[in-house]
C-alpha cells in the first residue's frame, strides 16, 4: 500500500530498553480534505528518514498492522499502527 503527501513533522528516534528502535513522522495527505497521518518506521528502517525534511513531498510504502490486547479485567481492545518500509521524494 502507498500514501502520498507532504511531511509535516519528523520525530526523533526512540530506543527502548530491549534495544528496539522506532521513529515517527506525520504526513499530510494531498486529497480534497487533507489528513495528518502518523506513521512509524522501526528497527533498521529508521535511517530511511535521514534524507527527508519537513515540507518534502513524498510517496510512502506502508503496511497496516493490528494487534489485540486483553486487559486484566478481561476486556479486549484492538490497536492499529501504520508502518513505513520505504520513502521516496517526489519532484
Amino acid at each position: 500500500m502507498e500514501i502520498q503527501g507532504t511531511i509535516k513533522r519528523i520525530g526523533n528516534p526512540e530506543t527502548f530498553a530491549s534495544g528496539f528502535q522506532k521513529r515517527e513522522f506525520v504526513i499530510l495527505t494531498t486529497e480534497q480534505y487533507p489528513q495528518p497521518i502518523n506513521i512509524e518506521v522501526m528497527g533498521d528502517k529508521i535511517d530511511i528518514l535521514d534524507p527527508i525534511k519537513e515540507g518534502d513531498n513524498v510517496n510512502v510504502g506502508i503496511n497496516i498492522r493490528g494487534r489485540e490486547w486483553t486487559s486484566p479485567l478481561g476486556e479486549t481492545k484492538y490497536f492499529n499502527s501504520i508502518v513505513a518500509w520505504k520513502i521516496q521524494k517526489l519532484s
